[in-house]
């Protein structure tokens, strides 16, 4: 390589001094004239040079004789001389030259071109262009005949250079000092070279560029660092770089701030393509008291397709524990995407033989489908799976540090699917649903669930409509079925449950039969009647076993029917009513009120379906241990999927009442110049009366209030009030509610019964810097907003991202920016910026403390229950790379703080650095360090956890 590199530097001198050769005064003079020639600039311009051997060159040197004058007669003989003289050998054969397409070149200061020798010497921001090679650099030096390019920069008064060569081929790019570049063989030799390749920049003393636009490196660097300095880079002895593919390299170490560290490799490569590539994954290790040494998370990763790819983990630990999983992500344009992960634990705690050695089996599974819009507009296929067993999360060390994955108490997973026919409008879908409590590891599970929907048509209208529309063709009809079939049990006995005994299976149809009337033009009637009917595959009998003193059931098998009916018929209407201000009082600000009242009424009426006719209900006879004699009453369908229709006959009157309050104003924001503000979004309530039953007819009074407090901000409260009062049981002496007094009989409001209310609040530097603006009475900026929009508001989370996000760009800017100044206040210091905010969320219940040691004799009343919660989370940037956030919160009733975590990460501009930190109700840590850019994100990596049992402290 040395030779190599010695033969090259006499060659290019050998070229810089031929260039410098002074030529005959002849040519000097024609070459003088030939330059100054606006016709020679046609043939021969400063920016194309094109070969005396192609024949677009021989076209273009053919030129019309007869209208030069005799100056331009011997320039075009000379050079027509030299051409053929050229174009000839000794044996009167054309040459063949290493250019077989034009050559493009340019300078700005000066060009110098060498007929004879098919010289051409380029200076001052100069560019060569041939074929799909571009080529700029301070000075260049072409040979034609030898298909040589040399290029070099130039170095200021100051010594610096400048104008260094940049070489682009293709999707290759080069940066360097020196080059040197074949136009036949695609070869060259590349003095400090540099380069990037995705995510990396290559840097090298000596480079050697192959046919293929392979590089061979010689001493060269490899960071993912932008800056001209980097910060870590690895040092890399030899190395061969497939530009857009990998690069191999020999020995090499890591180099941070200058400092080389003791951590070499003998052999790596880094895959550049932006396309899938194989490869392994390094593991991380550490250490558990209760496993023992570990090495987790490493493996290979699987290129299948540029449309889905798997990752194989495992990890294994020296007590024996190990584990495996598998992840895979898919993808297809407009049709799909998707993810899968599982994952098995075989975790052994303790040492054999002894009383705390312990084996237990976990696994998880997660799946995620989603099916483009663009697919199918009329079927779509969509999951969301997540099943886990309740001891995989406490055998996973990656939850320890996941408040939400550790503490999470219950698991949903759906798949669902769902087709329709428009043309019908028939709609069909079918669902699979799995609710798990990891607590005690119950688990809910349906499988399928199917449902059938025809959409409401009216099967009365006639087809061509002649005059007004018939009363009749106003009635409307739909139908909705439903097919179940599911089971509660524990996650152990899932697999083992038997399908006819243990399941639970239905058929369920339902017809609703509805219509809209206005009578009278301002009463709406909306009559209804509504048919349910379900089929079930067993019914239960039970009778009493006077020996065993126990309930014997007896199960039976077969199609059952069981329906119910109901009717029901509502009015309701609108009342406006409108007030206008005093001028007097109020000005003309103020230009009306209006209130609007919505009073509905209802009546539903059913039939007693548990009369014996119907065969829903049925008693037996049992006889206790003393000889008590009772009747129990019982239904053969209890605990079926769909239930069993209602015992007792309804006659239900319903009333609601419904307010409104708004008020017009002038505004000068708004570009009709009036604005309506909500004094009352609603207020109302809502009481129903049963006709059909003699105890307890009247029910509690619901009363409900939303007040619009600002655009982001709706404060909802529900009330209720209890219609009956509390009297004493005679028999036991305890409080029970009467069947029959009312409060509204004593001329008292209802029972208060209790409400509960979520308030939160985000403060931010923008909102207090802008409180104190309007203390100082100086102008507020305020955000612009569609006022008639105000479904597109912003809530307070986002806005306070933006203003984060805004505060940090302007700290960017006035740091870092180039040629920009820092934003200066009015006394001319440059502006403080800190971005921060602060989320306040408290919640209160208020409900009846229904103990019967604390009630009441006197006022015949339970005492009130309070029960709050306080919620606290922040973030404070301290500049542009510190991120400071926590999250806390207080339990009043348990008098206990509630899960605390505080996190700090640091950007430094290559790396990152995170912390982050559980304080309550248990304690861990987790620390981590690695490299920004995806490809050494795996590679360069320090990961710093507490142990799973010496380190976590749980009180």
């Amino acid at each position: 390589m040395k030779r190599k590199y010695a033969i090259f530097v006499l060659l290019s001198a050998f070229i810089f001094v031929l260039a410098e050769i002074p030529s005959s005064p002849l040519q000097n003079m024609i070459l003088n004239r030939v330059m100054d020639d606006s016709l020679f600039a046609d043939t021969l311009s400063r920016d194309t040079l094109i070969s005396p051997n192609a024949k677009p060159a021989a076209a273009a040197l053919k030129r019309d004789t007869s209208q030069m004058d005799s100056l331009e007669l011997a320039i075009y003989k000379h050079n027509k001389a030299i051409d053929d003289s050229l174009a000839l050998d000794s044996i009167n054969r054309k040459k063949k030259n290493g250019i077989d397409s034009p050559v493009k070149f340019s300078a700005e200061d000066s060009l110098v071109y060498q007929a004879g020798a098919g010289m051409a010497h380029l200076y001052g921001s100069s560019h060569v262009t041939y074929q799909n090679m571009d080529l700029t650099s301070e000075k260049i030096y072409l040979c034609l005949d030898s298909s040589l390019v040399h290029a070099t920069g130039a170095r200021d008064t100051l010594g610096e250079m400048f104008g260094t060569p940049v070489f682009k081929m293709g999707s290759d790019s080069y940066e360097s000092d020196t080059m040197a570049f074949n136009f036949k063989t695609k070869k060259g030799i590349i003095q400090q070279v540099y380069t990037q390749q995705e995510d990396g920049y290559l840097t090298s003393e000596l480079s050697k560029r192959g046919a293929n636009g392979e590089l061979y490196l010689r001493h060269g660097r490899y960071t993912t660092c932008d800056e001209p300095h980097p910060d870590f880079y690895l040092a890399l002895s030899r190395a061969k770089v497939r530009p857009g593919k990998d690069v191999v390299f020999g020995p090499a170490y890591l180099v941070v701030a200058d400092v080389p560290l003791p951590l070499a490799i003998p052999y790596g490569f880094f895959p550049f393509t932006k396309s899938y590539s194989s490869g392994f994954i390094m593991p991380t290790y550490g250490d558990e008291t209760s496993r023992g040494f570990y090495l987790r998370d490493g493996g290979y990763y699987f290129a299948i397709s540029d449309k889905m790819d798997l990752k194989l983990l495992g990890e294994i630990y020296t007590k024996g524990s190990w584990g495996v999983s598998a992840a895979s992500n898919y993808r297809r344009r407009y049709k799909y995407s998707g993810s899968f992960f599982g994952s098995y634990q075989n975790t052994i705690t303790g040492e054999k033989n002894m009383p705390d050695y312990a084996k237990q089996t976990s696994f998880k599974i997660q799946w995620s489908h989603r099916q483009d819009a663009k697919a199918n507009p009329y079927s779509n296929l969509s999951a969301s799976v997540n099943f886990a067993t309740s001891s995989y999360e406490r055998n996973n060390l990656t939850s320890m540090y996941n408040p939400q994955a550790l503490t999470q108490s219950t698991r949903t997973s759906s798949v669902s699917y769902s087709t329709g026919f428009s043309s019908l409008g028939l709609s069909l879908s079918t669902t699979m649903n799995l609710s798990q409590n990891m607590r005690d590891s119950s688990i809910a599970m349906t499988l399928p669930d199917l449902n059938i929907s025809v959409s409401r048509f009216y099967p009365f209208k006639r087809k061509h409509m002649v005059g007004k529309e018939r009363w009749y063709e106003k009635i409307a009809l739909s139908y909705t079925g439903r097919l179940s079939n599911s089971i509660s049990t524990k996650e152990d006995k899932l697999m083992h449950s038997s399908l006819v005994k243990d399941w639970r299976n239905g058929m369920q149809h339902n017809i609703p039969v509805s219509a809209n009337f206005t009578l009278f033009n301002y009463i709406n009637i909306n009559p209804s009647f509504n048919f349910t009917d379900r089929t079930y595959t067993n019914k239960v009998k039970r009778s009493w076993d006077d020996a065993a003193q126990t309930e014997l059931r007896d199960t039976t098998y077969g199609f059952y029917n069981v329906y119910n009916w109901n009717l029901s018929l509502s009015a309701s209407t609108k009342l406006y009513g409108f007030y206008i201000p005093s001028r007097k009082l109020f000005g003309d600000k103020v230009q009306a009120v209006r209130h609007v009242l919505t009073p509905s009424v209802s009546f539903s009426y059913a039939p007693d379906f548990s009369a014996s006719r119907y065969g829903y209900y049925d008693t037996y006879m049992k006889t206790d241990a003393n000889g008590n004699v009772s009747m129990v009453e019982y239904s053969p369908y209890q605990g079926s999927l769909y239930g069993v229709p209602g015992k007792g006959k309804t006659g239900s009157l319903s009333f609601d009442l419904s307010n409104n309050v708004e008020m017009k104003i002038k505004s000068d924001a708004d570009t009709t110049g009036f604005k309506k503000i909500s004094l009352i979004d609603e207020l109302g309530a809502a009481m129903s009366y049963n006709m059909a039953t003699d105890i307890r007819p009247l029910s509690d009074l619901s009363v409900r209030m939303r007040l619009k407090l600002t655009k982001s901000y709706t404060f909802n409260m529900n009330a209720v009030f209890a219609s009956y009062v509390y009297e004493v049981d005679s028999t036991s002496g305890a409080p029970r509610i009467s069947d029959h007094t009312t409060y509204w009989q004593k001329g008292k409001l209802g029972r208060f019964q209790g409400m509960s209310q979520n308030l939160s609040y985000t403060l931010d530097n923008t909102k207090v810097a802008n409180f104190f603006k309007w203390l100082r009475g100086e102008r507020v900026e305020k955000k612009t907003r569609d006022d008639d929009n105000e479904d597109e508001d912003l809530d307070d989370e986002n806005e306070v991202e933006t203003n984060l996000d805004r505060d940090l760009e302007k700290g960017k800017r006035g740091a870092k920016g180039s040629g920009d100044m820092a934003e200066t206040d009015e006394d001319g210091y440059m502006k403080f910026s800190l971005p921060w905010s602060l989320s306040f969320g408290y919640g209160v219940t208020m409900r009846e403390h229904t103990d019967v040691s604390k009630f009441n004799y006197n006022t015949m009343r339970y005492p009130y229950k309070f029960s709050q919660n306080l919620n606290v989370s922040g973030n404070v940037r301290l500049s542009e790379g510190w991120n400071i956030s926590f999250s806390s919160g207080y339990d009043f009733e348990n008098k206990k703080i509630s899960m605390t975590t505080a996190s700090l990460s640091r950007d430094l501009h290559c790396f990152n650095m995170s912390c982050s930190v559980v304080l309550a109700p248990y304690t861990s840590y987790n620390f981590s360090f690695r490299c920004n850019a995806s490809t050494l994100t795996d590679a360069l990596k320090y990961d710093k956890r507490s142990s799973y049992s010496n380190s976590v402290q749980w009180y």
